[in-house]
């Protein structure tokens, strides 16, 4: 694979998938070369394909479809879905893995390929590095004309999505259709606002779109963090929503803006999720080491374990299956709900943030108001390269900021009711710093004191 990863800006390897700026790192021939090795390592398929709406989406999808092809691995085709959407159609078409081709809360430029293996959860890391060391070898993947894989394309992988998050057993689908939610979805123009608009439209609730249609033209940053949602927060407000929800571009993650315009945080939906889920259903609660400590106040209200796991969704899931657990997810607005499938899904979270609010009987700004309160401050500290980036989180670890840190995922230190924690990103050349505390000022003084010895 000669020159294929060399450009201006490296390609992003993690355990589970490859992401890139296309016309730079992420070519069509990286694309074909990950998709020929991955189809091999599924002998005949079939392999699920979907992807977001993102501009590059045409040419990522054709290089993904004829690598596995090339390779022999037949394709189920399910379109421009949400990420979840694609998960769960592995399970449900008993494929051999699928692949999602986005780069999630990315920006226009990048686009990436994320593996999944038959079980529709993303792949292990034994298994990362072995399709890693494939695509790095000198090995061809072609077959020939006789054992080309088949092409089809699956119409109903939405319409099947839909109906299970109807099917939660204890979603009151009558009475949120009584109540009428008038409920604000922001799609950013990505791949959730079909389905998401379905499902709000089942469960009688008056949708207020904005950025519904799936363009790929993104009308801000895609991140849907507070710092990027003040336009929108404004204009949910201007329309009175009950609640507002916003996605990232591949529908995995979801952030939640109040009644009186504010953003609730991307940390308070897994919190509002847990309180539809946990008076149902038995079992611990999971989530990464960067997630809020409001959701292990709620699970303790309900007496319920709590695990923390390594940053990534495929962690999480792992150690949900592990413990068995109710419900779990990441602290970025990634719910996830074992019962229907154990990925981050906006769809699952929607429906439970609705159900939450429906049993409060309150606006959502007192509901929001009503959850243990914290403030959780995320900083990015950005480099120029990998290697600068592995080089100023390694000297950090020599400094003693706050005591001895953990080490789950990064460097993470605990100081009564508040954490800091500094750890390299998965998607780019950047240092994560998160503090947490119950104060906005405490949280960001403790957030500072690691931010400028990245930057001395």
């Amino acid at each position: 694979m000669a020159g294929a990863l060399v450009s201006d800006t490296p390609l992003m390897i993690s355990i589970s998938g490859v992401r890139g700026i296309v016309g730079d790192s992420m070519t069509a021939n990286v694309c074909l070369r990950w998709a020929q090795a991955f189809g091999k390592s599924c002998a005949s398929g079939p392999v699920v394909v979907g992807g977001d709406s993102r501009i590059s989406k045409t040419m990522m999808r054709a290089a993904t479809i004829s690598g596995l092809a090339s390779a022999g691995a037949s394709i189920i085709d399910v379109g421009v879905v949400p990420t979840p959407t694609v998960a769960l159609a592995v399970e449900q078409h008993r494929a051999r893995g699928g692949i999602a081709i986005t780069a999630s809360h990315n920006p226009a430029q990048w686009n990436a390929l994320k593996f999944y293996g038959a079980d529709g959860l993303f792949i292990d890391e034994a298994r990362g590095k072995a399709l890693r060391a494939a695509v790095e070898s000198e090995d061809a993947f072609d077959v020939d004309a006789y054992h080309v894989g088949q092409y089809e394309r699956d119409e109903l992988a939405i319409e099947r999505h839909l109906n299970a998050v109807l099917g939660l057993p204890f979603l009151g689908v009558a009475d949120l259709q009584a109540r009428r939610f008038r409920v604000g979805l922001d799609a950013v123009c990505g791949a959730g606002g079909e389905l998401l608009t379905r499902l709000l439209e089942h469960l009688g609730c008056e949708v207020v779109p904005f950025h519904a249609e799936p363009s790929g033209v993104f009308p801000r940053n895609p991140e849907p963090i507070a710092e990027n949602l003040g336009d929108v927060c404004a204009a949910m407000f201007a329309a009175g929503v009950d609640i507002g929800l916003v996605l990232d571009p591949d529908a995995d993650r979801l952030a939640l803006i109040r009644s009186d315009g504010k953003p609730a945080g991307e940390e308070l939906t897994l919190c509002a999720a847990a309180l539809a889920v946990l008076p149902h259903v038995p079992g611990p609660v999971v989530a990464n080491c960067s997630t809020s400590l409001a959701l292990r106040d709620i699970a303790g209200m309900f007496g319920r374990e709590y695990f923390e796991t390594k940053v990534g969704e495929a962690h999480v899931a792992l150690r949900m299956h592990e413990v068995r657990a109710a419900f779990g997810g990441e602290g970025n607005g990634g719910v996830m709900l074992p019962m229907i499938h154990a990925s981050r899904d906006t769809a699952v979270g929607a429906a439970l943030v609705l159900q939450a609010l429906l049993e409060s009987a309150q606006s959502s700004a007192q509901f929001f108001d009503a959850m243990p309160q914290y403030h959780l401050v995320k900083k990015k500290v950005e480099f120029a390269t990998l290697v600068e980036q592995r080089e100023a989180l390694e000297s950090l670890e020599s400094v003693e900021l706050f005591g001895q840190p953990e080490r789950l995922d990064g460097l993470k230190w605990r100081t009564g009711k508040a954490w800091i924690q500094a750890r390299a990103s998965n998607t780019e050349p950047v240092v994560r710093v998160f503090a947490e505390a119950q104060s906005a000022a405490e949280a960001e003084r403790l957030a500072a004191e690691v931010v400028s010895f990245l930057h001395y």
